[in-house]
């Protein structure tokens, strides 16, 4: 059948080695590894997981989202077409003295209907974006900071607290 498939337009090489490439060892299926860390500000996980070639990190890619947090812990890794110079991250393993989800060190939680989007977060919620910042805090504080503040309306612009100072 693959002969077949072959000889049909726009199909090549399937499931062969890619040219120019040293063929690699086989490791199909799963298999367990490392995140070690990451290179290019924080962009490409580096791994490390048994019968990969040497003892240098390889380069992954990943499918879920990764953070420093998520550095030392086991991965689970898949290897395009069993090369293992071609690591995929596709998720992170949790363990019983890890923290919870509702107790990882930057969870937020979104709400998302279509009509409204919620975000919360425990303790304060920033939105930045180069010199200008929205900080929300726990305690009930709105601070605005910019270079330049506009507020204008096409009604009623009302300015209201138990106290309101000018300069």
């Amino acid at each position: 059948m693959s002969a077949n498939l072959k000889d049909r337009p726009g199909v090549d090489e399937i499931d062969e080695e890619p040219v120019g490439r040293p063929p690699a060892a086989a490791l199909p299926g799963a298999i367990v590894g490392t995140l070690i860390g990451f290179k290019d500000e924080g962009r490409t996980p580096l791994v490390l997981f048994a019968g990969q070639r040497g003892t240098a990190a390889v380069v992954a890619r990943a499918t879920v989202d990764l953070h420093g947090t998520h550095i030392g812990r086991q991965v689970l890794l898949v290897c395009e077409r069993g090369d293992a110079t071609r690591p995929i991250i596709v998720g992170w393993l949790r363990t019983d003295e890890g923290q919870g989800l509702a107790d990882a060190p930057g969870n937020v939680e979104v709400d998302a209907d279509g009509e409204r989007l919620v975000v919360s977060a425990k303790e304060q919620l920033v939105l930045r974006c180069g010199k200008a910042s929205v900080t929300l805090t726990k305690a009930g504080k709105v601070l605005i900071q910019g270079t330049y503040l506009s507020s204008r309306s096409s009604g009623v612009n009302r300015i209201k607290g138990g106290s309101v100072q000018l300069n």
